[in-house]
């Protein structure tokens, strides 16, 4: 969460860093889903694709996976050989840097639609208006989709295939349209649509398969909890 953010401003282009609570807030989410029993399993980890913008970066930093690889922006790596959970490649990607929000950068929806009722355009709908100056719903599909099949490529349909031991996990770390519109476009969704999903600064959200079918991209609404870690949690009582 940046200064930004708080305020209801659209942040695309600028690098406006994370604030302190939103530093805690990262914190907080790497200590609750972070894990080998938890919803992110750095082990079975293949690739981590991030935003090039400091305060995604910094994202990554603070759940605290321990890379072998040391993040790109960083002369050297910060914890110990012991300390590695994953092999995963760390990847810098304009595929999933936020919607660029062109001439509306900066700006609140309020003011936004106060400018457009002013010049007489009628309301907006960044989803279906996209933004002048900046990108088209058409083009933020077009980047995603291009990372959507790459993924599928490289990483899933070898796992799901059984070609590959290795693991088959890939981690998004990037902001909030650009990740509600490729949670949309994953499972085939015209984002001009409004794909009409929330995600909370510092939130995680889960893509998968059914059927363990390549063909078959779906949204995990709700995963359970692993059992090893309630057997494990009552054998300390």
């Amino acid at each position: 969460m940046a200064n930004w953010n708080l305020l209801d401003r659209h942040t695309g282009t600028s690098d406006i860093p994370l604030t302190q609570n939103g530093e805690k807030r990262i914190v907080a989410t790497g200590k609750a889903l972070v894990g080998d029993d938890r919803l992110i399993v750095p082990g079975n980890l293949a690739h981590i694709y991030v935003s090039p913008r400091h305060r995604a970066q910094r994202t990554l930093e603070l759940l605290s996976l321990n890379c072998r690889t040391k993040f790109p922006w960083q002369d050297k790596r910060t914890h110990s050989e012991d300390e590695v959970r994953t092999e995963a490649k760390i990847e810098i990607t304009d595929a999933v840097r936020e919607w660029d929000y062109g001439n509306y950068e900066g700006l609140t929806s309020k003011t936004i639609r106060e400018q457009r009722a002013k010049d007489g355009q009628g309301d907006w709908d960044i989803w279906r208006d996209g933004c002048p100056g900046g990108e088209s719903p058409e083009q933020i599909s077009k980047r995603l989709d291009t990372l959507i099949a790459e993924i599928r490529e490289k990483f899933h349909s070898k796992a799901m295939d059984g070609e590959t031991n290795c693991p088959g996990d890939v981690l998004i770390v990037a902001h909030g349209h650009i990740l509600r519109a490729f949670a949309g476009r994953w499972v085939g969704k015209n984002i001009a649509d409004n794909p009409s999903l929330i995600l909370e600064a510092g939130g995680v959200g889960t893509l998968s398969y059914e059927h363990h079918s390549i063909e078959e991209p779906a949204i995990l609404l709700g995963g359970s909890f692993m059992v090893d870690a309630v057997n494990q949690a009552e054998g300390r009582k």
